[in-house]
């Protein structure tokens, strides 16, 4: 038996256990039913189920979701369609999420694992800005794969372009509203002077 500051009590009955928790105004709970005697602790079980809910619930707070996409490419891709995945490479960096590229080798292009090689460090080049190789080229079967991390740049120029954007709407609509303004002080001509262009004589 265990007191509530963890000290050992020696081996006790039920009934002596249960006498000593609740003259104290506490709980025995039971901590390790397949010991030989079982060990129970005397504690406030109210109390003790509380902190324990506290400390899940601060472990799941400080837990990060990992969001990882996939790009699948190609030994012999072309030109286009390597910038079009770069670009979605870079997207999803660029939203804190790691991706996960994959170079898929058909027939006889497995013979040559260096070009999937080259590609894949090709790419992390072109993306070291925003995103560093977490797990480097492996090859694995008929594929080869590699992990990009963001990095701390990522999504920090979407954010300022984003920024850059709202504020050139503002100047706009600021320019808008003060040519309205100008409009509406602008004076209209007098009657009288139009009249007197009327009547003067012809030449």
């Amino acid at each position: 038996m265990i007191d509530e500051d963890g000290a050992q009590l020696g081996i006790k009955t039920t009934d002596e256990a249960r006498e000593y928790a609740y003259g104290k105004n506490l709980d025995l709970v039971e901590v390790a039913a397949q010991a030989d005697p079982p060990v129970a602790r005397v504690m406030d079980y109210g109390k003790y189920r509380y902190q324990e809910e506290q400390k899940a619930k601060l472990a799941r707070k400080h837990q990060t979701q990992i969001n990882v996409k996939e790009i699948k490419l190609r030994p012999k891709i072309g030109i286009h369609d390597y910038e079009t995945k770069k670009g979605h490479v870079a997207r999803f960096l660029n939203q804190r999420a790691k991706v996960k590229v994959t170079i898929m080798f058909r027939g006889r292009e497995r013979e040559h694992p260096d070009r999937g090689r080259d590609l894949l460090m090709r790419l992390a080049e072109d993306v070291k800005d925003i995103g560093a190789i977490e797990t480097q080229p492996l090859l694995e079967g008929r594929n080869m794969t590699m992990v990009l991390g963001p990095t701390k740049n990522a999504g920090v120029k979407r954010d300022a372009e984003t920024e850059d954007t709202l504020g050139s709407e503002e100047e706009v609509q600021g320019d808008r509203d003060r040519e309205a303004a100008a409009a509406v002080r602008e004076p209209e001509p007098q009657a009288g002077a139009q009249v007197a262009e009327a009547k003067a004589p012809v030449q």
